[in-house]
């Protein structure tokens, strides 16, 4: 098996491993300058970055070896499937080959568990050095951590990458012990995290490939063992208050056979789609934790968006007036986003908002805002059947 047919191989079987904001998922064709290359089917996705840069990303492992034995996971110890490894050299040597190509313009690498998590990291941060310090790469670079992986390894991680990672996968012990039993849920996921922070307080970064330190982030399975969106929006939070992880992603669970969750269903889209829409309103949106509305299960409204269902509760009785709220209350009406909500403050500064036209020329959804605000102290005529649509 050459090199790129292991990185096939590995790539494509990456279920649970989301990497930045896919934007789509393909395989793309060949379109390479060597006739290794050409042929060859890639494990790429249009991403697009922190910085808000859409780039192809290289989605690969350094291993599909993997010791642990995670009760959902296509790569667990016990499962009879075809695994292939990659030696750092081979990897870095075929990274840059694809990014001369044209093909990649950035690395997501991850990879099973092989003689321990220190072990393992080594690998991967060995195949990031050669390609900043061989190949001088300076494509973008997002790096997994390890479970137990040590201090001086996470620093030198951080060094290299512009992202790094690790997946807690549930949203504490109890959640972790039935998806992945072998692993600690303190010990060998939040304790990276804690290292990650700690670093960024702590080092200065003029060791770093970029002069600046990465971001961080996280990764959960959602709806395998019974945990609720409370549960994992809470951890979130907890995460970005101690250890600033600037993204979470949420993975709904999809059965694969031959594995101890092959019978259960697969988790539901629109749940995954409310957990990000609820994430981005507490990172983006200045929501606090307590205003999100949950059932007595602990989850979230399927059939509206969570910034509608605060809206309902609190904004309908008393409408905010457009011409006098502030950023943060402009935030929390359904319709209006960060640059609609600057855009009003803007136009503020020149005279008065005096109909629903002119919101609609800044580009906000009148549809779903009229029913919370007031224009020049009136409420604008607004359709009640619109606002049943969801976002």
């Amino acid at each position: 098996m050459d090199v790129f047919e292991k990185i096939k191989l590995t790539g494509l079987n990456m279920p649970f491993e989301s990497a930045e904001d896919e934007i789509s998922s393909r395989q793309l064709p060949d379109c390479a300058v060597d006739v290794d290359v050409l042929s060859t089917i890639f494990p790429m996705i249009q991403a697009r970055l922190p910085n808000g840069q859409t780039i192809p990303l290289l989605k690969t492992m350094q291993t599909s070896v993997c010791e642990k034995d995670c009760h959902y996971c296509c790569f667990r110890s016990e499962r009879d499937t075809p695994r292939a490894s990659l030696s750092p050299d081979e990897l870095a040597s075929a990274v840059n080959r694809l990014t001369r190509a044209g093909i990649a313009k950035g690395l997501f690498l991850s990879s099973g568990v092989a003689g321990g998590g220190a072990h393992t990291q080594d690998r991967l941060i060995a195949t990031a050095e050669i390609l900043r310090q061989k190949y001088h790469y300076q494509e973008y670079i997002h790096l997994k951590i390890m479970p137990d992986a040590e201090k001086d390894q996470v620093l030198r991680a951080m060094q290299l990458a512009d992202r790094v990672s690790i997946n807690l996968e549930g949203p504490n012990e109890t959640s972790l012990r039935r998806l992945a039993p072998h692993k600690s849920f303190l010990s060998e996921l939040l304790g990276p995290l804690k290292m990650i922070e700690d670093i960024r307080q702590t080092e200065s970064p003029h060791l770093v490939w970029n002069q600046r330190w990465p971001s961080s982030c996280t990764q959960f399975v959602v709806g395998a063992v019974g945990e609720s969106d409370a549960q994992l929006l809470h951890t979130t939070v907890q995460l970005q208050q101690r250890f600033h992880i600037t993204r979470a992603y949420y993975s709904k669970f999809s059965p694969v056979i031959r594995t101890p969750f092959e019978n259960l269903p697969p988790a539901s889209s629109l749940r995954q789609h409310r957990l990000y829409q609820a994430f981005f309103l507490l990172r983006d949106y200045h929501f606090d934790y307590e205003e999100l509305a949950f059932d007595s299960g602990g989850n979230l409204n399927l059939e509206k968006d969570p910034k509608l269902v605060w809206a309902e509760s609190h904004l309908y009785e008393t409408p905010i007036e457009i011409n006098t709220a502030e950023y943060t209350q402009l935030l929390k009406v359904p319709g209006i986003g960060s640059i609609g909500a600057k855009k009003i403050l803007l136009a503020r500064t020149y005279g008065i908002i005096r109909d629903v036209h002119t919101l609609q020329k800044m580009g906000i959804t009148t549809a779903r805002a009229s029913k919370f605000i007031l224009i020049n102290g009136r409420r604008p005529p607004y359709q009640p059947g619109l606002l049943k649509i969801s976002s």
